[in-house]
């Protein structure tokens, strides 16, 4: 859903969102950190200002950090990508991703839904993007007519539209086919360019009433999984950073967590500011009040 324009005419109703300019200030009220990874760490082509020197003194003062990020690919994939971009291993602990958890799903098939699925797949997405189901026992077909289920990783090219997909949604349809979405994110910036996710894929599939299961930021899961992994016993000492309020904001509020929402990423056209800007209060405030989720506090940018 994109921002609003213009705050809502009841903006004066709504508490407004505690603004930070880093985290300076707050570092010593948590040990571990949830970071989303477009729009927080990186825009796909290169850190973000300010961000390695934060993950630094992070580490520096003990903290635990966890990349947890809704991209459809495996850990070691997103690591490596994490390398090229300019992120060194040292600045955190370890990555989470939707597209590890989608991959363990198919091979575990730990609940009834995944054992029902069979093992002829159909990918959604860059033909070379498919370390979510690499390795697995499974038959990737070229004809969705062949397939007993759909894994949904994004689109095939940058530049395509949910429209592009419609008759491939509505074949997949026809035969009742269940459908994976190893992202849950509608859209990312690539340095300034919108790009679709398979969340917006996924979503159409659900309106045209496709079956769908999700893996990944907000669902439940994946963050039982990553407070495993930051061996953090206590949920009020973890801060969970991102720019997407469906997804990263969303998904802390569900598990009881505080966040911090980055307002210099894909709201940041819809609240009028330019990178590294801080919102009007007012703004910011109906923004949150429209998407039905109030983050712990804002800030621009993930910096120091």
């Amino acid at each position: 859903m994109p921002p609003p324009d213009q705050p809502a005419a009841d903006t004066a109703a709504h508490a407004q969102i505690p603004l930070w300019t880093g985290m300076a200030g707050q570092v010593d009220a948590y040990d571990g950190f949830l970071l989303d990874l477009w729009g927080t760490v990186h825009d796909g082509l290169r850190p973000l200002p300010g961000v390695l020197d934060c993950l630094a003194r992070l580490k520096e003062a003990g903290k635990r950090i966890l990349i947890l990020s809704n991209a459809p690919r495996r850990n070691d994939a997103v690591i490596a990508r994490m390398r090229r971009i300019g992120i060194p291993d040292a600045l955190y602990d370890a990555v989470l991703s939707s597209g590890e958890a989608t991959w363990e799903a198919l091979r575990d098939r730990a609940d009834n839904w995944h054992r029902a699925l069979g093992r002829r797949c159909y990918l959604i997405g860059h033909g070379s993007d498919d370390s979510a189901i690499t390795g697995l026992d499974l038959t990737r077909v070229a004809d969705v007519a062949e397939a007993e289920f759909v894994v949904c990783v994004g689109t095939a090219h940058a530049a395509e539209t949910v429209a592009d997909y419609e008759e491939l949604l509505a074949a997949a349809k026809a035969r009742d086919l269940p459908m994976i979405c190893a992202n849950p994110d509608l859209e990312v910036l690539r340095g300034e360019v919108r790009e679709l996710c398979a969340g917006a894929l996924a979503a159409r599939y659900e309106e045209i009433g496709g079956d769908v299961a999700y893996h990944g930021k907000p669902h439940a899961p994946i963050y039982d999984r990553s407070l495993a992994v930051l061996g953090i016993d206590a949920p009020r000492r973890i801060l969970a950073v991102g720019d997407s309020l469906r997804t990263d904001i969303a998904g802390a509020l569900a598990v009881g967590i505080d966040s911090l929402f980055i307002t210099g990423g894909i709201y940041a056209a819809g609240l009028g500011i330019e990178a590294g800007e801080a919102p009007d209060p007012d703004r910011l405030a109906a923004l949150c009040a429209q998407m039905g989720v109030r983050p712990t506090a804002a800030a621009p940018a993930f910096r120091w």
